[in-house]
C-alpha cells in the first residue's frame, strides 16, 4: 500500500484510509458547540440592544436563562445551550426566537439540502440514510424524518406553482407532456406531467408549470395554459409544441393567431413509424433537407419535393408530413442564431431525463388518496 499517498499508519499498527477520520473535521467537530453558542449569544445581544449583565437605556428585553438543544450539522450531532430571552413589544412581552437556529429545527439547512439533493438525484430513502451516516456521525436519521422533509416541499411547490407572472417577458414557450409511472387505485399506469418552459429575452430558460393530468386532452391543456394566463403571463411570440391534438386545440382557444413551431424530432419519429426499416435512412435524409435548409425558400422547396416523392413511395409518410405542414418551418422567421433551439422541444427533454433518473429507484409514483386534484404537489413517490 506504499503507493497510496494519504494512507496513515498509526502507532498501534492500524491503517487509516484517506477517506476516514479526517483530523481537521474531527477538530472542528469538537469545537462546534462553542461556535453555535457564540453565534446565538451575539445574535441575542444585537436583538436586546445590550450585552450580558449590561445596563443600558433603551434595552429591548432581558435574558431568561438557556435551554439545552440538539442540532445535526454537517459535522454531526451537537448538544448546545440555546439562550432564552423575553422581548418587550408595545404593551406585551414575547419570547425571543432565533433566526440562526429556528424553533423545532433538528438539522441544519445544509444537511436538509444534502438529503434532498441525494433523494432527487435518484437515491432511495434507505440508501440516503446509509450514505450520509458517516458524515453525521450516526446522528438519528429515520426514514420518516426524510419523508417529512420531502413532504414539506409541497408548500414550496404550491408557492412556486401559483407565483404571479405579471411583468415577465417570455417570447418563446415550449409545451410538452412527460410520462411517468403512477400507481393509482391499486393499478400501475402511465400519466403525463404537462410541462411548460419559457425563454426570457436574454435566453434564460424558466420552468413555468408542471401539472399531472389524466391525459393530454384539450381540457387538460386548457387548464394548464389558462393557469398561466390567470397568473399574468402575456401572450408569447412563438409556441413550440409536439403534435398533440389536445394541446393544439387548447392553444388555438387560449392564444389564437400566435405562430406555432412543430417539433421536428417528434415529427421525424412519426414519419419513420409509417415506413419499413429499409426506408428509414432515406426518409431521414430527405426530412433533414427540409429542417436544416439554409433559408426558408430552400426549406419550402425541399418540403414540396418530399411530399411529391413520398406520396408515391409511402403515402403514409407524405400524409404525416402534410399534417404538420408549414408549421415545421416557422422557426425560419426568427433570428438564425435561435433556429437550433426553436426547431424542437428538447428544452423539456432535460426535465424528462431528471424525472426518469429520480423515479427509477422508486419504480412508480403513488397517488395520495386524499387528493381530488391533479396538481403535481399532491403526488408522492411510492
Amino acid at each position: 500500500m506504499n503507493h497510496i499517498k494519504d494512507v496513515v499508519v498509526k502507532q498501534n499498527g492500524s491503517v487509516q484510509l484517506p477517506f476516514t477520520g479526517d483530523p481537521l473535521s474531527e477538530g472542528i467537530r469538537g469545537r462546534i458547540r462553542g461556535f453555535i453558542e457564540e453565534m446565538l449569544n451575539e445574535e441575542l445581544d444585537a436583538v436586546l440592544g445590550a450585552g450580558r449583565y449590561e445596563r443600558r437605556e433603551g434595552r429591548r428585553g432581558h435574558r431568561n436563562g438557556s435551554k439545552s438543544r440538539e442540532l445535526t450539522t454537517s459535522f454531526g450531532k451537537t448538544t448546545f445551550d440555546r439562550p432564552r430571552a423575553v422581548l418587550f413589544e408595545e404593551d406585551k412581552e414575547v419570547e425571543f426566537q432565533s433566526g440562526i437556529v429556528d424553533r423545532y429545527r433538528r438539522r441544519s439547512r445544509e444537511v436538509d439540502a444534502a438529503l434532498l439533493g441525494m433523494y432527487f438525484g435518484g437515491v432511495n430513502t434507505r440508501k440516503v440514510k446509509q450514505a450520509i451516516r458517516p458524515l453525521l456521525k450516526n446522528a438519528p436519521l429515520s426514514k420518516s424524518a426524510i419523508s417529512r422533509l420531502i413532504q414539506r416541499l409541497k408548500e414550496y411547490f404550491e408557492a412556486w406553482r401559483t407565483m404571479p407572472l405579471k411583468g415577465l417577458s417570455i417570447p418563446y414557450l415550449f409545451l410538452d407532456g412527460i410520462y411517468v409511472r403512477v400507481r393509482c387505485g391499486g393499478k400501475t399506469t402511465s400519466l403525463p406531467v404537462l410541462a411548460v418552459i419559457g425563454v426570457r429575452r436574454d435566453g434564460e430558460k424558466v420552468l413555468l408549470a408542471l401539472e399531472i393530468r389524466g391525459g393530454e386532452s384539450e381540457e387538460a391543456w386548457k387548464s394548464v395554459v389558462g393557469g398561466l394566463v390567470g397568473r399574468g403571463l402575456r401572450p408569447p411570440r412563438l409556441l413550440i409544441t409536439d403534435g398533440s391534438p389536445g394541446l393544439i386545440s387548447a392553444l388555438d382557444i387560449t392564444w389564437p393567431g400566435i405562430p406555432r413551431q412543430r417539433c421536428v424530432v417528434h415529427k421525424l419519429r412519426n414519419l419513420l413509424s409509417h415506413a419499413p426499416l429499409a426506408l428509414h435512412e432515406e426518409i431521414r435524409t430527405d426530412f433533414h433537407a427540409i429542417v436544416y435548409a439554409e433559408n426558408s425558400e430552400l426549406a419550402r422547396t425541399a418540403y414540396e419535393a418530399f411530399v411529391r416523392k413520398w406520396r408515391k413511395a409511402a403515402e403514409g409518410v407524405a400524409r404525416s408530413v402534410e399534417e404538420a405542414g408549414l408549421e415545421l418551418l416557422t422557426f425560419f422567421r426568427f433570428p438564425q442564431s435561435q433556429w437550433k433551439a426553436l426547431r424542437t422541444t428538447n428544452a423539456i427533454e432535460r426535465i424528462n431525463q431528471e424525472f426518469r433518473r429520480g423515479s427509477k429507484p422508486r419504480s412508480v409514483f403513488r397517488r395520495n388518496r386524499r387528493c381530488c386534484s391533479c396538481s403535481l404537489g399532491w403526488w408522492r413517490p411510492a
